[in-house]
């Protein structure tokens, strides 16, 4: 597939990442290894899983890790919502990073469906073929 970063939804993916990290630098403390943990590894691991995939070199295998980015992005929108609900981010920070969220996961159902079309090879009829 190419070099991951040229890619959009890497590049939106990543930029979620790094806002998670920063907004959650302010967590309490004894949150470090619950949900700042749970919410940095979920948004590190879309932009990961992309990259992986690219790595594979085939459509197949992309689309696979696509998809686990995918689910990576949910649970993301999830823990997101539970820290906005126990107080840990103010409403305008969830709801820029939800928004984040969303978008990247629109990015990855279309990149999904996109390497998943099967490629269609032209070949000549049969009527073409009998009268070379």
């Amino acid at each position: 597939m190419g070099d991951f970063k040229k890619l959009k939804v890497w590049q939106k993916s990543h930029q979620l990442a790094l806002a998670v990290y920063k907004s959650t630098a302010a967590f309490p403390v004894q949150e470090r290894y619950g949900l700042t943990g749970q919410l940095r590894r979920a948004s590190t691991s879309i932009p990961a899983n992309i990259a992986e995939g690219c790595g594979r070199g085939t459509d197949n295998e992309l689309g696979r890790y696509v998809r686990i980015s995918l689910g990576s992005s949910t649970e993301l929108e999830y823990h997101l919502l539970l820290a906005k609900d126990l107080g840990h981010l103010s409403l305008s920070e969830y709801d820029l990073l939800r928004i984040s969220t969303l978008e990247v996961q629109s990015m990855l159902a279309g990149l999904s469906r996109k390497v998943r079309r099967p490629v269609k090879l032209a070949v000549p009829s049969p009527r073409l073929i009998a009268s070379s």
